[in-house]
């Protein structure tokens, strides 16, 4: 049995409210946002769907912040500092107060570790599948906030972190269930379902870089959306993209080799780690903000005249990619 709406938004939602004075302890239909001085507004919106983006079994905190951090990634991707966001929740009749309980939990641990607090939401049910959906806002400098159209020719393409591990997780767990990915592969698990958005690292790099996004549809599909904005190409060095150790072992073990599952690494969405480019002068301060931020950075191709996304192996030969990046229709 699960308490009604307004019981469930005061015993487990007001709480995550309280840090945010404009939410009025979520009693009022809306919110107060106000930037601080020389400061706008970046503002995100990001919405998740039981068996699109999370499992049903998922446990519901890594849920809850999985949807949250999509949306601090979009905010690191243009150099914004967490503020606030909006939770709207469709339950179904199989979430009861547990679940609930357990969500709340997830989102005040990450409430914490990335300073935002809850401003508002809506709560509905639904006989579908649960739904959820965040929008979240940061603050930037006037005029400052990092765009996908800036890349100029002969810009270099960075990358944080590693690339590949969602979607090598998720192809895991089609093929051989959770639980023996979280014995044998619990780091790659953990990339799939609590990424970590580059939230310290984005702010440092405005002024630094030309453009940047973040990596949620796939690697050259989002740098394709760079190419697009900023009526450019790209080539990418496909042995210069950076691996974890634990995709290297699986690959090497069971799929004979990186080359095996190129277009995995390359159209795999859900790694959410900051890709942008940038002037070559640029790459001592990019290195500098990436070690104050405590982030692995690694430059993987460049910005080239005309358009569309190429990579190339290490003997020059092109891979075609026949799937560009995840797609919703």
């Amino acid at each position: 049995m699960r308490p009604g709406e307004f019981d469930l938004i005061a015993r487990y939602f007001a709480p995550l409210a309280a840090g945010f004075p404009g939410a009025a302890g979520l009693k009022d239909d809306l919110a107060v946002v106000r930037p601080s001085s020389g400061c706008e507004l970046a503002t995100t919106v990001d919405a998740m769907v039981e068996g699109v983006h999370f499992l049903s079994d998922d446990p519901p905190d890594t849920i809850a912040r999985k949807v949250l951090r999509a949306n601090l990634s979009d905010l690191a991707a243009a150099g914004a500092r967490p503020l606030c966001y909006f939770l709207s929740m469709s339950l179904n009749n199989s979430v009861d107060e547990v679940w609930v309980s357990q969500f709340a939990a997830g989102l005040a641990d990450d409430q914490k570790e990335f300073g935002i607090s809850l401003a508002g939401g809506d709560t509905t049910s639904t006989p579908g599948p649960v739904t959820l959906s965040v929008t979240a806002m940061g603050e930037v400098e006037q005029g400052r906030a990092v765009r996908r159209s800036g890349a100029g020719t002969n810009d270099d393409v960075w990358v944080t972190g590693t690339i590949g591990d969602a979607a090598n997780a998720l192809h895991l767990i089609e093929n051989y269930g959770v639980r023996k990915v979280s014995e044998e592969y619990p780091f790659l698990l953990d990339r799939y379902r609590l990424p970590v958005p580059r939230s310290a690292l984005g702010p440092r790099l405005v002024g630094l870089v030309s453009a940047m996004t973040d990596i949620s549809d796939g690697l050259v599909a989002d740098l394709g959306h760079i190419c697009a904005a900023s009526g450019t190409g790209a080539e990418l060095s496909f042995y210069d993209i950076p691996l974890s150790d634990d995709v290297r072992e699986f690959l090497g073990k069971e799929e004979k080799g990186v080359e095996s599952c190129a277009i995995r690494i390359l159209s795999g969405g859900d790694d959410y780690e900051l890709l942008f480019t940038a002037p070559t002068a640029s790459a001592p301060l990019i290195e500098k903000a990436a070690r104050l931020s405590a982030v692995r950075v690694a430059r993987i191709g460049n910005i080239v005249s005309g358009d569309g996304v190429r990579v190339v192996s290490a003997d020059g030969a092109e891979i075609e990619v026949a799937a560009g990046g995840w797609r919703h229709f």
